[in-house]
């Protein structure tokens, strides 16, 4: 596809619920340097690299998608700064900021940022969500079965000292961060960075008890609500994400509550997944996709191909998710981890 083709207006992305499609969450890879315990097992089997789109693919499908409406675009991984020469990507997508996309961003573990800062701030990125579950070192280390908890701390220290936006995301663990959560939103509300609770999802097999390790954000909400006054904020607007805000008072930041099991989240989905083999999962929740990598490579005219699959895909893409948290010794409903698909 051209350069400015995507300009041509076509049709918006628009699912059978009326729900228009504005943001792209698209996976670069599966990899990581880390095996979080809710995300990954402890000795995982990655793709094969042939099977991952192409940088050139992964920039023509995120084009595909501008030229459809989409106004915001999320590079996920695995750990997408894993991904060697990741950063000409963000310089290929940021020219499309200001020709129809409005931001583009990542959420990444930290481990990385620290030598990628300039080249996110070159290639237009403004905001990073970090992805962050204990401040301990120990516990850090024991979350991630590996981690360094200093390095994801200087990569925070450098995104904001470079003038980026960071939002924390956090994972709420029954046995393992729930006692710390309130430091760790002192902590980041300190530093001026907004934080996100996350209920545990139901996806992949990691090795670990889902019910062991899952809390109900409300209960996490209650715990807070004993030390601060938490106001919930009015002016959310639509299609804006699955978290729900709420201003804390005495520490005067933001706090997200993301809560796919104790409150379903789909009411306004605007959002689709792209993985880095070029399965378009309309809904994280359920298993049913479009391989936009056949259009890609198969097809006699990929860019009328695509088209064709992101129609397809706003068909196909359902009114809710189907999470839910089984009995002890249950199988997670959804075999496919959350690096996979794009978390």
């Amino acid at each position: 596809m051209a350069d400015g083709e995507f300009l041509t207006g076509k049709s918006p992305l628009v699912d059978r619920y009326g729900r228009q499609v504005t943001y792209l969450r698209l996976s670069v890879t599966d990899r990581c340097d880390l095996r979080c315990t809710y995300c990954m097992s402890e000795k995982m089997s990655f793709l094969p690299r042939a099977e991952l789109l192409t940088l050139e693919e992964l920039d023509r499908v995120a084009t595909a998608f501008v030229s459809r409406g989409v106004r915001k675009i999320r590079i996920t991984g695995g750990e997408p700064l894993v991904r060697k020469d990741i950063g000409s990507l963000f310089h290929r997508l940021g020219r499309l900021i200001g020709q129809g996309l409005d931001e583009l961003t990542l959420t990444t573990n930290g481990t990385l940022l620290t030598e990628h800062v300039d080249g996110l701030l070159q290639a237009g990125v403004r905001r990073v969500n970090v992805s962050l579950d204990a401040l301990d070192p120990e516990k850090f280390s024991q979350i991630t079965r590996r981690g360094d908890v200093s390095k994801v701390l200087n990569g925070i220290e450098a995104a904001l000292s470079a003038g980026l936006k960071v939002k924390i995301n956090t994972v709420a663990l029954k046995h393992q961060n729930a006692s710390d959560i309130a430091g760790m939103v002192e902590w980041a509300h300190t530093k001026g960075m907004d934080m996100t609770l996350i209920e545990v999802m139901p996806m992949g097999d990691t090795g670990e008890d889902r019910m062991d390790q899952y809390i109900p954000l409300p209960m996490v909400r209650d715990a807070l609500e004993t030390r601060w006054t938490l106001s919930d904020e009015t002016d959310r607007q639509p299609g804006a994400g699955p978290s729900r805000y709420a201003r804390v008072h005495e520490t005067g930041g933001r706090l997200g509550f993301i809560t796919p099991l104790t409150n379903n989240f789909c009411a306004g989905c605007n959002r689709v997944r792209v993985t880095c083999t070029g399965r378009i999962y309309m809904c994280l929740g359920q298993e049913d996709h479009i391989d936009l990598r056949a259009a890609l490579r198969e097809a006699p005219e990929p860019d009328l191909a695509l088209d064709a699959a992101l129609n397809r895909a706003m068909f196909a893409k359902p009114e809710k998710h189907d999470f839910e948290i089984k009995r002890r010794g249950d199988v997670s409903k959804l075999p496919r981890h959350m690096s996979v698909t794009g978390g």
